[in-house]
C-alpha cells in the first residue's frame, strides 16, 4: 500500500469512529451535566471536601474556584517535584530543579504539558502517576466544566447562577474521563503500548556492552495525555516513541483519543441548547478548518522543493516510517488543531509551509476542534465576535441563541479573545531582542525566528508542542513561557465565565424577521471567515517573516 493511500486510509477509519460514536457519547455528555442526581461516591467526596452540591454559583464564585483550585494544584504539584528524593519509585532521580518545578507545575495544571525536561531521566514513577497523571485528569476536568458553565449562560434567562464548580469537576472526571480513560489502557496494553512500574530492563548490544532501555506506566498515561488533550509524555520522544505508540493502529486510536471529546461537545452543546443544527454548525466549521490545514500540512510535506527532500520523493526528516507522511501530517495537524502537543514527528524537521500550517492550526486559537472544553468556549467566543460584527454590518444590535450581544458581552469575548495575540507577539518579541536568545536557537533565519515565535504560540494557547531546535532550559524562557501559560489559560477562562454571567441575567428574546439565522451555511461561513480574519489581521505579519519566508527561499 503506497504511504498516500495509507494516510487516507487512516484519516478514514478515523472519521468514521468520531462518527460513529458523535451522538451517543454527546447525547451521554449532555446528560451528565444536566442530571440531578449525584453519585454515591461523588456525594461521599463532597462530603469530604465539606461542598453542598445543591448550591449553585455566581459567575465569580465559579471563577474562584477554578482560580483557586489551579493555584493549589500548582502548588502541590511543584512540592512533589521538589520532595521527589524522598518519594517512593524515584529511581535515584533527586528534585527537580525549582525553575523546572515551577514551569512544570503551571504547565501541567493549564492542560498545556510543555516540557523543558527528559521524563524518563528526570521524573521517578510516582511524581508521574501521582503528580502529572492526576493533573492531566483535573486540568482537563476544568476545561469541560468551564464549557458547560458557559453554555448555561445561553440556556439560562434571569439567573446570576451558572451551576457549581465543584460538581461540574467531579461529574466530569469521575463520569467522563476516567472510565473512558480505563477503557482505553486496556485498549493500548493490547496494541502493544508499554504499562511497566520498572524503571528500565538491560539489554546486551552486538558488541557484548549493555543498555538499558528505559520503561514507564505508558499506557495509562497515554490515554488521558490525549484523552484529555494534554500532550506530556512519559519519554521524551513522546508519542513517536515505539513505548508510547508502537504501530499504525495505536496512532489511530491516540488521535481518536485526542479529537472525540471535544468533537462531541458540539452535539452535547446543541442538547442542552435544545437545537441540534446549533452544535453541527459549530462542528461543521471546526471540520472545515481541521480539513484545510491538513491539506496544508500533508502537501507541504509530501511536496517540498528543498534537495534533499525531492532526491527522498518527500520530506522524511523527522518522520518515523511506521507512520509515513500522512500519519505524520494527520497527527501533526490533530495535535495542533486542539490543545494536545503530543507529538508522533518532529515539528522542528516540517517543511516552511508544514510547520507554518500548525503554527496557524494554534493561532486560530485551537478551535479546530479544540482542547477538552476550551475549543467549545473558544469557538462561542468567536461566534459572539461574528454575531457583533454582522450587527454592525446590518446596523442591528447582535443576537446570539435569543441573548444581545451589547458592551458588556462583546467586552468580554474581546478581552478572551485578545488575551492569547498579547502573550504571543510580546513574550516572542521580547526574546527576539534578548542577546541570549541566540543562543537556544539551532537555526537562524526565518526558522530560527519560527522557533521562538512557535514556542510562544505553543504556550499561550496551552498546547505545549515545540519546534525541537529552541533550547528553552534558561530562567528567561522557564519563566516567561510559565506566564505566557498562566494568561493564556486564565484571562480567556475569567473573561468567558463574565459573558456567560451576562447572559445568563438576560431574558431571552424571540426571533425576529431580522434575527441572522445561526443553523446554516450563512453563519457557517461568517463564523469561519471571522476565525481565519483574525487570526490573519494578526499574525500574518509575524507568519511572513518566519514560516511564510522559509517556505519562499
Amino acid at each position: 500500500m503506497s504511504d498516500v493511500a495509507a494516510g487516507f486510509l487512516q484519516a478514514g477509519v478515523l472519521l468514521v469512529a468520531l462518527a460513529v460514536v458523535y451522538k451517543p457519547l454527546g447525547d451521554y455528555l449532555a446528560r451528565v451535566f444536566s442530571a440531578e442526581k449525584h453519585l454515591r461516591v461523588e456525594k461521599a467526596l463532597y462530603k469530604i471536601v465539606r461542598v453542598d452540591p445543591n448550591t449553585e454559583q455566581h459567575w465569580k464564585t465559579y471563577a474562584s474556584g477554578v482560580l483557586g483550585f489551579s493555584f493549589v494544584s500548582v502548588i502541590l504539584l511543584y512540592l512533589l517535584q521538589r520532595l521527589q528524593s524522598i518519594l517512593p519509585w524515584n529511581f535515584g532521580r533527586g528534585p527537580v530543579s525549582p525553575a523546572v518545578a515551577f514551569n512544570t507545575a503551571v504547565s501541567f495544571v493549564t492542560n498545556t504539558n510543555w516540557q523543558s525536561y527528559t521524563p524518563e531521566t528526570t521524573m521517578g514513577h510516582f511524581v508521574q502517576m501521582a503528580g502529572l497523571t492526576v493533573q492531566n485528569f483535573l486540568s482537563a476536568g476544568v476545561g469541560l466544566a468551564v464549557a458547560i458553565a458557559v453554555t448555561r449562560g445561553f440556556v439560562r434567562s434571569r439567573t446570576d447562577r451558572l451551576g457549581n464548580f465543584w460538581v461540574d469537576l467531579t461529574r466530569g472526571t469521575i463520569r467522563v474521563l476516567l472510565p473512558m480513560a480505563f477503557v482505553f489502557a486496556l485498549v493500548l496494553v493490547a496494541l502493544g503500548v508499554v504499562q511497566s512500574l520498572r524503571s528500565g530492563v538491560a539489554v546486551t548490544n552486538p558488541d557484548g556492552s549493555t543498555s538499558t532501555i528505559a520503561l514507564a506506566p505508558a499506557a495509562s498515561q497515554e490515554v488521558i495525555k490525549e484523552l484529555g488533550t494534554n500532550g506530556g509524555g512519559i519519554f521524551n520522544a513522546n508519542s513517536a516513541h515505539p513505548f508510547e505508540n508502537p504501530n499504525v493502529w495505536t496512532n489511530v486510536v491516540e488521535m481518536f483519543l485526542i479529537l472525540v471529546i471535544p468533537v462531541c461537545l458540539t452535539r452535547a452543546f446543541g442538547q442542552l441548547v435544545g437545537n441540534r443544527k446549533q452544535g453541527y454548525v459549530l462542528l461543521s466549521v471546526m471540520t472545515v478548518l481541521w480539513g484545510a490545514m491538513l491539506a496544508v500540512i500533508w502537501t507541504s510535506e509530501a511536496r517540498t522543493n528543498s534537495p534533499s527532500a525531492l532526491a527522498a520523493g518527500a520530506n522524511l526528516e523527522g518522520k518515523e516510517q511506521r507512520f509515513g507522511i500522512g500519519g505524520t501530517s494527520l497527527f501533526a495537524d490533530t495535535t495542533t488543531g486542539t490543545s494536545t502537543g503530543a507529538v508522533n514527528g518532529a515539528h522542528d524537521s516540517l517543511s516552511g509551509l508544514g510547520g507554518g500550517g500548525t503554527m496557524l492550526n494554534m493561532l486560530f486559537g485551537e478551535i479546530s476542534p479544540g482542547g477538552v472544553g476550551t475549543g467549545l468556549y473558544g469557538i462561542l467566543v468567536m461566534a459572539v465576535i461574528a454575531m457583533f460584527l454582522a450587527g454592525l454590518m446590518v446596523g442591528r444590535t447582535p443576537e446570539y441563541l435569543g441573548k444581545k450581544l451589547g458592551k458588556r458581552e462583546v467586552t468580554c469575548a474581546a478581552i478572551s479573545m485578545l488575551a492569547m495575540p498579547v502573550v504571543v507577539l510580546l513574550g516572542s518579541g521580547i526574546a527576539l531582542m534578548i542577546p541570549a536568545t541566540r543562543d537556544a536557537l539551532g537555526n537562524s533565519g526565518p526558522h530560527g525566528l519560527s522557533e521562538v515565535l512557535y514556542g510562544y504560540t505553543s504556550a499561550g494557547n496551552n498546547n505545549g508542542s515545540a519546534f525541537g531546535g529552541l533550547t528553552a532550559t534558561s530562567d528567561w524562557f522557564q519563566a516567561s513561557l510559565s506566564v505566557a501559560m498562566l494568561i493564556g489559560r486564565f484571562v480567556p477562562i475569567v473573561a468567558v465565565l463574565c459573558l456567560a454571567g451576562s447572559l445568563a441575567s438576560q431574558k431571552k428574546v424571540p426571533e425576529t424577521a431580522g434575527t441572522l439565522p445561526t443553523t446554516g451555511p450563512l453563519f457557517g461561513t461568517l463564523l469561519t471567515g471571522t476565525v481565519v480574519l483574525v487570526a490573519a489581521l494578526t499574525f500574518i505579519p509575524a507568519l511572513a517573516l518566519g514560516p511564510i519566508a522559509e517556505a519562499l527561499a
